[in-house]
């Protein structure tokens, strides 16, 4: 553990977790009651529960749960160390490292550290230095005043070949350091030298707001249009989306993402007031792009330049991913445009009819893939079916493959049931489904039986410690589900010391705990059903179940002894038989 116990918690108990949680998603509040809609999978009803005075949120959908630490730890793809920093920064608690730690310093930290630096000092030399005139001209030429280049740290790159290494060594970062951060290489005299030079910088932030790299244009000479930084320990672009963590917010709000191609798109619509446009950072997008927009919306529309490159772009982008539970979909600008050009040309509306009439990427991969045929031909059009069937069979629902088959067979004008058996061909099943089809049924769809609902209630009763309960000393060996006996045992050993009617404090004993037994606990304390009144007749029921169970296994074990002849041991079993039905009897009597 990185940090002391006691600013760890002081952390937990500053943090309002229905803050935290309303800023990724959307929050519902109903009398004590706290929902929200989870981020982690798709859905329009909120299924998330959230205590604010345990600080604990379960989703009954998914199955995520855990404490304030854990939800930034799985929307910000962070470890429990960087985890309470963020949240520490947030509730402006200063941290105290434990002795160890303060040994050696996080190289996550010092990576940071040194491109915090570049950025300051590439914004300044833009802003103030004599040889950024050229680079502050390109930028009012685009219409960026000072404001933009503020708020997007915008910045230049000199061109004297170790400007930035000398500013860094000055500000006392290790040479290792400025490599490893990729800010600086080394020639092969082993002299150190800026990786970027005479170019326009952007910087790129994680989704946190920690800068981890750059997006470099050159403003003049021989070169790449763009340079990159190259991939370190911070800088992983296929995890990354420029401006991400200036649009997350206006994301969930709006419940919509544009993707674009450039950084110069991204800032663009910012300025028009599409605040919600990322990019991706020299790379394709991929499903880990997706994976990371799906935290913030379910809907996300790919805009790119309305040539033969752009719409290549995207269907790159479906290449790479399977659309799934994302809404997915496409907004097409007119020919030789991109979104910078339509913004600098003033049609904003027609820049938001884009996004309104997008179309979703399936429709548009398979009318690009049908377009390629001269549907005059019979031999053509068997083509088109089967370029569309192909297109089709990505997807990982059924009943939108079919969907898509009858619209396949109307825009080639082949019978639908050629088309649908191209389908199931293409997806590796002629019969149905086919491998390629994801079919993600959910766990434990069948129905509770009686022993397991009395089980659950039994350790909703626990977690509530409620006056009772300990006088009937129930057994963990009565569980039939080993799970809810771990469970049982872990709350058991909490809530022992305590007075009876105080119940443990949740959020110390399950937040940071991925186990089943702890998952399984978050979920039933955030069960808003009231718990029942008599918590001596759940244990009995319990207990019946137990007795019930060790009656059948008996009795079969009676049964098998007699058939293999082995009568005197059979009538050994008997006694504890008989015994255990009295049992019965007696735990049934007050129904």
């Amino acid at each position: 553990m990185a940090y002391r116990r006691d600013d760890i918690e002081r952390v937990r108990v500053a943090t309002d977790l229905v803050d935290l949680v309303s800023e990724v998603t959307k929050v519902k509040r109903s009398g004590r009651s706290v929902m929200a809609v989870c981020p982690f999978h798709q859905e329009k009803t909120p299924s998330m529960s959230i205590d604010p005075a345990r600080g604990l949120y379960h989703c009954f959908g998914c199955g995520k749960g855990g404490d304030v630490f854990r939800f930034v730890q799985e929307t910000q793809a962070v470890d429990f160390s960087d985890a309470v920093e963020l949240l520490a920064r947030r509730s402006g608690i200063a941290l105290q490292r434990d002795p160890e730690a303060a040994k050696r310093r996080s190289r996550r930290e010092a990576l940071v550290e040194a491109t915090e630096a570049a950025v300051r000092f590439y914004h300044e030399r833009l802003r103030t230095a004599p040889d950024g005139a050229g680079a502050r001209r390109y930028l009012r030429g685009r219409g960026y005043d000072a404001g933009v280049v503020e708020h997007f740290g915008l910045g230049y790159s000199p061109v004297p070949g170790d400007a930035l290494v000398a500013h860094l060594r000055d500000a006392g970062i290790r040479e290792e350091v400025m490599v490893a951060a990729g800010l600086a290489m080394r020639n092969r005299a082993g002299r150190l030298y800026d990786r970027f030079r005479g170019r326009l910088m952007f910087p790129i932030f994680d989704v946190r707001g920690d800068p981890v790299g750059f997006g470099a244009r050159l403003l003049d000479g021989d070169g790449p249009k763009y340079l990159n930084s190259p991939e370190t320990a911070l800088y992983r672009k296929s995890f990354l989306l420029y401006g991400l963590n200036w649009a997350k917010s206006e994301i969930v709000r709006s419940n919509l993402a544009v993707v674009v191609e450039g950084y110069t798109d991204v800032i663009a619509l910012h300025q028009a007031g599409l605040a919600v446009a990322v990019a991706t950072c020299g790379t394709a997008l991929g499903e880990e792009h997706l994976d990371l927009l799906r935290r913030f919306s379910e809907k996300v529309v790919l805009m790119f330049d309305g040539d033969e490159a752009g719409i290549g772009a995207s269907l790159r982008g479906f290449e790479r991913s399977v659309p799934g539970n994302l809404d997915l979909r496409v907004a097409v600008l007119p020919a030789g445009t991109d979104p910078a050009d339509v913004v600098a040309g003033g049609d904003l509306d027609g820049l938001r009819q884009a996004v309104v009439e997008s179309v979703p990427l399936l429709q548009f991969a398979l009318d690009r893939a049908v377009e390629r045929h001269d549907l005059r031909e019979p031999e053509a059009r068997g083509r088109a079916v089967r370029a569309a069937a192909d297109v089709i069979a990505r997807h990982p629902d059924p009943v939108v493959r079919h969907e898509y088959a009858v619209y396949a067979a109307r825009r080639t004008g082949v019978d639908v049931d050629v088309v649908l058996p191209a389908v199931r061909a293409a997806a590796g099943d002629p019969g149905g489904g086919g491998p390629k089809a994801r079919r993600d049924r959910p766990e434990g769809t069948t129905k509770p039986s009686g022993d397991e609902l009395a089980e659950r209630e039994l350790l909703r009763l626990a977690l509530a410690n409620v006056p009772g309960l300990r006088a009937a000393e129930v057994d963990p060996a009565w569980f039939a589900d080993e799970e809810h006996a771990a469970a049982y045992r872990r709350v058991l050993a909490v809530v022992e010391p305590l007075d009876e009617g105080t119940p443990p404090d949740l959020g110390a004993l399950l937040g940071d705990d991925d186990s089943p037994e702890a998952a399984l606990l978050r979920e039933l304390a955030l069960d808003p059903r009231p718990i029942a009144a008599d918590a001596a007749e759940v244990a009995r029921r319990v207990h019946r179940g137990s007795v019930d169970r060790e009656i059948d296994g008996l009795q079969r074990r009676i049964d098998e002894l007699e058939r293999s002849g082995r009568g005197d041991e059979a009538s050994e079993e008997v006694g504890r038989l008989i015994a255990l039905k009295r049992l019965r009897i007696e735990l049934r009597r007050d129904e």
